[in-house]
């Protein structure tokens, strides 16, 4: 079976993956995005999230939540790269550095923010019931299978929801993300 090399399209913000294919990319030379207050990450330029597995790179300053506090019904792990962070999982604290693994079965409630140096988390996760590719090419969650949970620790580091927050604003706080051109931020 031949498999065709992707398409890397070059945009203002970096490299953009383009459809199906394999490729090899630099994680300095593709898109990246970024928010005030919820820090920047790649998911190393797709236009469209891959299938079977969502796979990114998180660049937190100290205090930023790369998430806001949630379970999701496929499994998740990340693998702390530089720095340290502080890992809520399940309503407890545990301070996470350079080459921690955290792995969080489904259903796991979770986030991490950026400690005192802030960090660089690499993130990887099923996409076998948590999403589904609309015709558009775009992800989105089903039903059902991912929520933002009230946690007073979460909302202590400001990764958490205040009660009464529907979930389609739990980022509400935070302006859009927006496409930027990778800044030196994992040296």
């Amino acid at each position: 079976m031949d498999v065709p090399e992707a398409q890397l399209e070059e945009t203002e913000h970096g490299l953009v993956y383009k459809g199906g294919g394999w490729f090899v990319v630099n994680a300095e030379e593709v898109r990246w995005r970024e928010s005030e207050g919820c820090g920047r990450g790649t998911n190393f330029g797709g236009d469209t999230l891959f299938d079977q597995i969502g796979i990114g790179i998180d660049v937190l300053p100290p205090g930023e939540p790369m998430s806001m506090y949630h379970w999701e019904s496929d499994e998740e792990d990340f693998l702390v790269l530089a720095g340290t962070a502080t890992l809520i999982v399940e309503g407890e604290e545990r301070e996470l550095r350079r080459w921690d693994f955290v792995h969080c079965p489904p259903y796991t409630e979770h986030t991490i923010v950026g400690g005192p140096e802030g960090c660089v988390v690499l993130g990887v996760g099923s996409r076998e019931r948590h999403t589904e590719i609309g015709p558009d090419g775009e992800r989105r969650g089903k039903e059902g299978e991912s929520e933002y949970t009230v946690n007073e620790t979460a909302i202590r580091h400001g990764a958490g929801i205040e009660p009464g927050t529907p979930q389609n604003e739990a980022y509400s706080r935070f302006p859009p993300r927006r496409s930027v051109r990778f800044r030196g931020w994992l040296e």
